[in-house]
């Protein structure tokens, strides 16, 4: 059974940064893609980056040069930072890994 778990979120001031982390089990980890989501409430699940298992990356337009997603294998992880957060940033956050997601961790940027 594939499990994630997800780490990281927080409070934190406008400009501030925050890394967010997912560890996976129960799965061969290296050869898939993984991505983080993020919804906020009455809105739809949006991507916010994704990356390949030959690392390439992917990021929606809000987040370009801000966001940077990273994995490492070895640890079964992958790694969203998330640097000069904005207010409008603030969201639970999403671990997905082919078709699971994580539980969630909330990320709250206060202006």
């Amino acid at each position: 059974q594939v499990q994630l778990v997800e780490s990281g979120g927080g409070l934190v001031q406008s400009g501030g940064s925050l890394r967010l982390s997912c560890t996976v089990s129960g799965s061969i980890f290296s050869i898939y893609s993984m991505a983080w989501y993020r919804q906020t409430p009455g809105k739809q699940r949006e991507l916010a980056a994704g990356i390949t298992s030959g690392g390439s990356t992917n990021y929606t337009d809000s987040v370009k040069g801000r966001f940077t997603i990273s994995r490492d294998n070895a640890k079964r992880t992958v790694y969203l930072q998330m640097n000069n957060l904005k207010p409008e940033d603030t969201a639970v956050y999403y671990c997905r890994f082919i078709h699971s997601w994580g539980h969630g961790t909330q990320v709250t940027v206060s202006s």
